[in-house]
């Protein structure tokens, strides 16, 4: 028998802070680009009525292994009033293989995401970027846009843009209590958003491109993490065509990322034309923003080192604030 260590959706919100989740981030791609990382192709399963994926991971140096199991099935709400997507990670212990805490993933989930928008904000960015575009306004646009302050303090304007305005106008009053950026505005179309912004985050369930590429200007960064399979796309073509591509890994990325594989497809560019990946520029074995002028897009599809490392950051942090509760299993 042992003991595992239960922490529900407050106690990960309690523990975790996104300076320390960036810097997590930043050490688990780190250690990815050295190789020492281990990251299976996640599982997906197929039941009648949703279907299942298991995203493990082993990060040596951090001393993280674990497993984060999501589901997405659609009759949820309506059947049993749960929500259509859940999550939950098991963290193990690397020397043993005893299963040492279950946590709740939702959160955990909207944080690494938010911190490798971050975290590649660092890298890609300018330096005196000050002004952001957000398209979307859920869970996962709050902890982009808190991301990228935490990378870029000096941020005095955020322009925020939703196809529910009545959301966004909440996400605004909400993030202005949260963050100190002087500004934070709900504007009235995409070209709003894209223009004058240093940087432009794309955090929507939208299968279609939410902004047109000409619309950028010099300079600007773009992060994108809303799309994630092979047939849907935030980013339109000519975007991909004039950016600087770094993603978060090679593979994932040319097996689902649309923003990515639509253009192959079409023949506008080849898989070469992604500069980097994110592990590469963070160990300085490819650069990240060269000069002012070179427009920079980060393409995420998210992957389970980010939760091996974060869930080990949520463990440790719980265990010495004695958070969450010991079961003996």
């Amino acid at each position: 028998m042992s003991n595992v260590l239960i922490l529900s959706r407050t106690d990960v919100e309690f523990v975790l802070n996104m300076k320390e989740t960036i810097t997590t981030m930043e050490n688990a791609f780190r250690e990815l680009s050295d190789g020492s990382a281990i990251l299976p192709q996640r599982i997906l399963i197929s039941a009648e009525s949703g279907i299942s994926l298991y995203m493990p991971a082993f990060l040596p140096q951090m001393g993280s292994l674990a497993v984060k199991i999501v589901t997405v099935f659609e009759q949820n709400p309506e059947k049993y009033n749960l929500p259509t997507i859940l999550g939950k990670v098991l963290l193990q212990n690397p020397e043993t293989g005893d299963v040492i805490s279950i946590m709740d993933g939702s959160y955990l989930t909207a944080m690494r995401t938010g911190a490798v928008s971050g975290c590649a904000v660092q890298y890609l960015a300018k330096e005196d970027a000050h002004t952001i575009g957000l398209f979307g306004t859920g869970v996962q646009g709050a902890t982009q846009l808190w991301a990228v302050y935490e990378a870029r303090p000096d941020i005095r304007l955020c322009k925020v843009y939703d196809i529910r305005k009545d959301v966004a106008e909440d996400f605004a009053k909400k993030m202005s209590k949260k963050l100190h950026i002087p500004s934070i505005k709900v504007v009235e179309s995409p070209h709003d958003v894209v223009k004058g912004s240093d940087i432009v985050l794309t955090a929507t369930t939208s299968p279609i491109p939410v902004f047109r590429g000409e619309w950028l200007e010099s300079g600007t960064h773009i992060s994108a993490i809303g799309a994630y399979t092979p047939k849907t796309r935030e980013i339109d073509t000519e975007t991909i065509k004039k950016s600087k591509v770094v993603c978060d890994e090679m593979n994932a990325c040319l097996d689902e990322a649309g923003d990515l594989i639509i253009p192959i497809n079409e023949g506008v560019i080849t898989k070469e034309h992604i500069h980097a990946e994110l592990g590469e520029i963070i160990t300085g074995k490819k650069a990240g923003r060269e000069n002012e002028s070179e427009i920079t897009l980060f393409k995420s599809v998210g992957l389970a080192i980010q939760d091996a490392a974060i869930a080990q950051l949520v463990y440790d942090k719980a265990c010495k604030m004695r958070k969450g509760i010991e079961v003996e299993i």
